[in-house]
């Protein structure tokens, strides 16, 4: 079954049943408290239930005229029924330990009887019940479907609790919690089912019918209850309740109801008449009134309530993911159809992010006055005009192609191209994800296996939603071309408080047009290097993110200047004192590691930022090692004060302008094979930061000696989060 039929499953279950789970959720939350407050008010005696029955009725006999029954309830406190010394009939809380009167069982509140109402038949008796366990049924399928959902997000089920990247807060929590709380609602769901299936009988009937032969249960010779061999080995912690005799009479005796079974014991002798096991339904009803309501348990009560909590959460995250999902998905309006369009674009996406993309890019050809067609890929056709045919595609499953791009390779197979069109595709996914952007590739293999079509450039992959490499692929593809194209980047609503920054220390350009800034703020902001500094400048409000090096408490930034650029011309005549607004990001997932590991940073130019920081910190770096690629010998002199050598296990340069043969920092991995295959074998942890090209070479070559070296290939090592990636 498809991924798209198990999405929408999920939401159609989760619409049509909204207004029911509403109520059972938030009833659910009321009732909840109920086993909480029974238990604070409980009259539980600590040490009773080691008592023998023996004991506790030889007690009670002592305190009063006579015991009509007595039961343990679900706090383990006794309830007695009795009649005192006084002739009075009372039903009261006792300790079985002295036969002393507690009090006196106190009324269920009218909050939770009209919560238990609602919760169990909406005042709707049967026809109510039938509702409430109907929807504890789709409950249980909207938990199933989501738990595929995950799976097939995580690629197996292996990967079930691994790192979900976090697009934003409903989508983050939506997937985290559902793990968590995913036993628990579970079981609300199930239990909520079997509940309701025992009110209208739909079970197999659990009546205990005892045969008691009166023949055989003779009233001699009577010995003392306490001396009954039964009642001495039957302690109260087993037992649910005892009914005592009516009369003297031969026919009437105790019966005994315990956890797992019934007995009918002689009033006289003590000997058990009759003895039978509880069937499992009668089991599975005792445990599904309490995993359901949580009777008796404060613990389970509390999951009880976070889990009711946690539904209405996920009501909330899911509309708002699926309203998301349906604003991404809405495709610009095409000025020109796709027989006048001379670029042809198609999206291939399962949750709507691809879309953003797309469409940022279809508004900047048309604003330059290109014609423009903008689809789907299953959409895809025969074009009349098209030259150039651009493809923005996710990557779900295992390689597999999104909802709208199932059909893509089949129509392309049967529609015959018209003219000759160049492509370009470009890939969206997650490097935490082994296949990453597979299906990016393969759709790159079908179109360059045509004769009419035409690659511009090798398929083009962006990590984790990232506009920045997206900007850059746009200025490559439009360099490629000879076209100018200008890409805005959306307006956030929300607005962020920022922090006054002061600049503390800049310094000069160097021949490489890098330069370091050292700023410094007056609040106290919890930082480590790695984490992003975030500005917005006034031109454009658009964001820009600088990795962070934290140094004796300040932040030190490596900076290149572009000739165009806005933050980095406006950061390069900064003096010192000025001050400037600007955000800091965490970025938990580049932070050197707490626990001790062999370490290795990998960088490229100004990507040395946040390894200057780590190598800044009291951490032990004796097991770190840096490499570093630049132009020249120069280009390192401005990082020399804060590279202290002598702290690292080794430092490996490498410099493309200064020799005939350029040198990369891949070319240094190369060398180092050895080091790098040993380091992930003893679970060392690889850090990559630099530009996305340095990022590209080096996993290739980090992927042929983990294959060389290990037979394993590098998403292993992905996958167990030893390679961290924060590249531009």
């Amino acid at each position: 079954m498809t991924i798209s039929i198990w999405r929408y499953s999920h939401l159609l279950l989760a619409i049509s049943s909204s207004l029911f789970l509403l109520i059972a959720s938030v009833t659910g939350i009321v009732l909840a408290f109920e086993p909480i407050s029974d238990s604070i008010k409980s009259f539980h005696i600590k040490g009773s239930n080691d008592l023998s029955v023996a004991e506790t009725i030889h007690t009670l006999q002592h305190h009063y005229d006579e015991i009509i029954s007595f039961e343990i309830d679900s706090n383990n406190a006794m309830i007695a029924s009795v009649i005192t010394k006084e002739g009075n009939s009372e039903t009261i809380y006792v300790d079985p330990t002295n036969g002393g009167k507690l009090g006196k069982p106190i009324e269920k509140a009218t909050v939770f009887k009209f919560a238990t109402n609602l919760h169990r038949s909406l005042f709707l008796k049967s026809t109510g019940r039938f509702f409430v366990g109907f929807v504890s049924f789709i409950l249980f399928i909207i938990a199933i479907t989501g738990v595929l959902l995950i799976l097939k997000r995580q690629r197996s089920i292996k990967r079930f609790f691994f790192k979900i990247e976090k697009e934003y807060f409903a989508q983050f929590y939506h997937i985290i919690l559902g793990r968590l709380l995913l036993i628990p609602i579970l079981l609300i769901a199930v239990t909520g089912v079997y509940l309701s299936l025992e009110k209208f009988s739909l079970l197999p009937k659990s009546t205990i019918s005892h045969q008691v032969s009166i023949e055989n249960s003779g009233s001699t010779p009577k010995i003392a209850i306490k001396d009954f061999d039964i009642f001495k080995t039957i302690t109260l912690k087993n037992v649910k309740a005892i009914e005592f005799p009516f009369s003297d009479s031969v026919e009437d005796y105790f019966l005994i109801k315990l956890s797992d079974r019934e007995l009918i014991v002689n009033q006289f002798t003590g000997a058990i008449i009759s003895e039978e096991l509880y069937p499992f339904v009668t089991l599975a009803s005792q445990w599904s009134m309490v995993l359901h309501t949580g009777k008796g348990n404060i613990l389970w009560s509390t999951i009880l309530l976070i889990a009711s909590c946690s539904i209405l959460f996920f009501m909330y995250s899911g509309f708002t993911m699926t309203i998301k999902r349906h604003k991404k998905s809405k495709l610009r309006h095409s000025n020109h159809n796709k027989d006048e369009s001379e670029y042809i674009i198609l999206v291939g996406s399962e949750t709507g992010n691809t879309f953003t993309f797309a469409t940022l890019f279809a508004n900047a050809l048309a604003a330059i006055g290109k014609t423009v067609f903008i689809s789907e890929l299953n959409n895809y056709s025969s074009y009349r005009q098209a030259r150039h045919l651009i493809i923005f595609t996710s990557t779900y499953g295992e390689g597999e192609p999104p909802t709208n791009a199932k059909k893509f390779e089949q129509k392309f197979k049967a529609i015959q191209p018209i003219n000759s069109i160049q492509f370009s595709v470009v890939g969206l996914g997650s490097l935490a994800y082994p296949d990453f952007c597979k299906y990016a590739l393969d759709v790159n293999h079908t179109l360059a296996s045509h004769p009419l079509f035409t690659s511009v450039l090798e398929p083009y992959k962006i990590n984790n939603q990232s506009f920045e490499a997206f900007k850059d692929w746009v200025s490559i593809w439009s360099s490629t071309l000879k076209i100018s194209l200008h890409i805005k980047q959306p307006q956030k609503k929300k607005k962020r408080k920022n922090n006054v920054f002061t600049i503390i220390e800049r310094t000069p350009i160097n021949e490489d047009d890098t330069f370091l800034l050292r700023l410094r703020t007056k609040r106290t902001i919890d930082f480590q290097s790695g984490d992003l500094f975030s500005f917005s400048p006034k031109e454009d409000e658009i964001e820009r993110l600088y990795s962070i090096g934290k140094v004796n408490g300040d932040i030190l930034l490596s900076i290149k200047k572009h000739e165009l650029g806005i933050c980095s011309n406006y950061f390069s005549k900064l003096q010192k004192g000025d001050t400037i607004k600007a955000f800091i990001k965490q970025n938990s997932t580049f932070h050197f590691p707490n626990i001790r590991k062999e370490v290795i940073m990998i960088a490229n130019g100004t990507g040395i930022a946040p390894f200057l920081g780590m190598i800044a910190s009291e951490k032990n770096m004796s097991n770190t090692h840096l490499f570093w690629g630049g132009r020249t010998r120069v280009s390192l002199e401005i990082y020399n004060d804060f590279i202290k050598k002598e702290q690292l296990s080794s430092f490996h340069t490498a410099y493309s302008q200064t020799q005939k043969d350029k040198i990369y920092v891949q070319d240094l991995i190369t060398k180092e094979a050895n080091l790098i295959s040993n380091a992930l074998k003893n679970n060392g942890i690889i850090m990559i930061c630099g530009s996305i090209g340095m990022q590209k070479e080096v996993l290739h070559v980090l992927e042929t000696i983990s294959r060389k070296n290990l037979n394993l290939p590098l998403s292993i090592f992905e996958k167990k989060n030893q390679i961290k990636i924060d590249c531009y």
